[in-house]
């Protein structure tokens, strides 16, 4: 068993309940109850997780959209202040174990990079995750360019994680078992990781660094198209879509314990760029360790998987 970094690790702060229970509608309500009893426990259950998968130290996220699904800008920043406390608090019972991303109320770009500024400098976070898009708006939007300034100058790396679209899909009607994290969710993801892209965020913000779980929810096995789409369809950037790709974009094994799309990804993005996840309590820890653990990969990536591209993007203070 190699010793582990798992960036993709999630928790609820007291309160939070409502803002997580919509993305488990149509779930079994006792598993649903399981998922939030996990959700709000840093103790034994958590940590007897994390000593089975190998993983050293988890990086904690809110789960669910949070605060930003709340309409009140005001009553996000409080919320999310108060959360980052609460995790903080946490981390303090287990710094050897436990480390955090920052929760943002996107409703208010300067309130959000306050936020996150505070959570770097002062709470010693290590980034933060935010939920896909808020209340329908992206990550590219223009009003945003003064958040995406501020996490550059922190070096702020900053996870997208899924959510529910603004709408459903017409192709996905009548076909519940394609939603969310089986299909949905990741084309959604992937989509708004392309928006920053093609916007060219990363023209203006070369040094920015965006995560996405699920080995990069699809964009590693599409290099190619991209770029030669772009090219048919006139996208002027500075770079091919591919490249900002390869250079302003991390992924982690986060629900994908298979050797196919991990191997695509280490040809086409680099191995220096794909680190561990376990997508804690939404997949089984056991499950996610045990195939980082047997997969077929020399120690050296393996152990760079694990721990070493983890510290090399997020700081010494994960080792």
């Amino acid at each position: 068993m190699v010793k582990k970094i798992a960036l993709e690790e999630h928790f609820l702060s007291p309160g939070y309940e409502d803002y997580w229970w919509p993305t488990v509608g149509g779930v079994d309500t006792k598993v649903a109850g399981n998922l939030l009893a996990r959700l709000t426990d840093f103790g034994e259950m958590r940590l007897q997780a994390m000593d089975q998968a190998g993983i050293a130290r988890a990086v904690l996220s809110i789960a669910g959209p949070g605060v930003q699904s709340q309409a009140d800008a005001a009553i996000a920043l409080r919320h999310a202040r108060e959360s980052n406390d609460f995790l903080a608090r946490e981390i303090q019972k287990r710094p050897d174990r436990y480390s955090g991303f920052a929760h943002l109320p996107m409703q208010d770009p300067r309130g959000a990079a306050d936020e996150l500024e505070r959570c770097m400098r002062a709470l010693k976070f290590s980034g933060a995750m935010i939920n896909g898009h808020t209340n329908g708006q992206y990550l590219d939007h223009p009003s945003l360019h003064s958040f995406w300034e501020r996490a550059e100058a922190l070096g702020a790396p900053i996870y997208i994680h899924p959510t529910d679209p603004v709408s459903l899909a017409p192709v996905l009607e009548g076909y519940n078992g394609l939603r969310r994290a089986t299909w949905e969710w990741g084309f959604e993801t992937g989509s708004h990781a392309l928006r920053l892209v093609f916007s060219g965020l990363f023209d203006r913000f070369p040094r920015a660094k965006v995560v996405l779980g699920h080995l990069g929810e699809t964009l590693p096995f599409l290099l190619w198209r991209f770029d030669s789409r772009a090219k048919l369809y006139g996208v002027k950037l500075g770079k091919q879509p591919s490249e900002y790709i390869k250079q302003n974009i991390l992924v982690t094994t986060s629900g994908m314990c298979s050797a196919e799309p991990l191997n695509c990804t280490i040809a086409a993005l680099g191995h220096e760029r794909v680190m561990f996840g376990a997508d804690y309590p939404f997949e089984v820890a056991k499950e996610a360790g045990e195939f980082l653990d047997h997969v077929a990969l020399s120690d050296t990536l393996r152990a760079d998987i694990a721990v070493n591209n983890a510290v090399r993007h997020f700081g010494s203070a994960l080792a």
